[in-house]
């Protein structure tokens, strides 16, 4: 086995795993269309927002993209991107602090405005900060709970109060192996990333209109890659930008609620949709033997 491929395999669930695009999810082939929809993508400034799920999605050729962050200067670099992908998509820039409930409050005002409403939330911006639970400074290991919770929790909520109960929308919030997982130093982002996988399972609860997905992207080379991941960064941006449209499309339904990863072939999980559903599995939960009865 190629080393690089270390952890495509040891979380492998199906037989098929990719690290580059594919047919199946290929942005522009007809299945996958976004026509007609408004796309809200946070983070969308740089790393995957940017060049994963902004060029993807354009691709899907929806009606509008919407490109959420903090600064200006380089959302405008990827407006002219997505015009140079398709200058047919109305591109709206919202300068969005996702800490704050006023800020968020005022992107979905100006989306309601400009659309009415919003069909496919992209919650891919978030915090990584390190440390030991004994030695990391307080603020910063509560900042990653403030960005990969909180945060998605503002704008999940401002999404679905404006999409309503009749239209049907789509979540894809971005979240990581590592959530389930033990990484020594990592505490804040294991633990924050599974509160916000874990949100995925009450929206799909609460929302019969709407699919939300938690997504693991891969290990994907960006200014987040920490140096440990480096030589296993070889998953394309195009790979998670891809299974991003397609979890956005009808044929994602069966997996509201639950946690995927990028390389898993969508192909192998559909033909495992039955088993999925009716197991519970790729949802959080806690192993071990419970009830009374084992006892009686």
């Amino acid at each position: 086995m190629d080393q690089a491929d270390y952890f495509v395999k040891k979380q492998q669930f199906v037989k098929t795993v990719y690290r580059d695009v594919y047919p199946s999810i290929d942005p522009t082939a007809a299945s996958n269309s976004q026509a007609g929809k408004v796309i809200v993508i946070t983070g969308a400034s740089r790393g995957l927002g940017r060049l994963a799920f902004v060029k993807s999605f354009a691709k899907a050729r929806p009606k509008a993209i919407v490109l959420v962050a903090r600064t200006l200067a380089p959302l405008e670099e990827v407006r002219d991107e997505i015009c140079a992908i398709d200058d047919t998509i109305e591109v709206l820039v919202v300068l969005t602090d996702l800490l704050s409930a006023e800020s968020v409050k005022g992107l979905w005002g100006k989306v309601e405005e400009r659309f009415g409403h919003a069909d496919v939330l992209v919650n891919n911006a978030g915090s990584l900060r390190g440390g030991s639970v004994a030695d990391t400074e307080v603020d910063g290991w509560w900042g990653d709970f403030q960005t990969n919770v909180r945060g998605v929790f503002l704008i999940t909520q401002g999404f679905l109060r404006l999409l309503g109960k009749e239209r049907k929308g789509s979540i894809v919030t971005l979240t990581t192996a590592a959530a389930v997982m033990v990484f020594p130093g990592m505490s804040s982002y294991s633990l924050s990333k599974l509160a916000s996988m874990q949100l995925q399972a009450f929206i799909a609860a609460e929302n019969s209109n709407v699919t939300a997905v938690a997504l693991h992207p891969g290990i994907v080379l960006t200014d987040m890659t920490l140096d440990y991941f480096l030589p296993y960064a070889k998953d394309t941006p195009e790979l998670v930008g891809g299974v991003g449209v397609w979890l956005s499309t009808e044929k994602a339904e069966f997996l509201n609620g639950r946690y995927i990863e990028a390389n898993w072939s969508v192909d192998d999980l559909t033909a495992r949709k039955e088993e999925i559903v009716t197991l519970g599995k790729l949802s959080v939960r806690l192993e071990g033997d419970f009830g009374h009865e084992q006892f009686e």
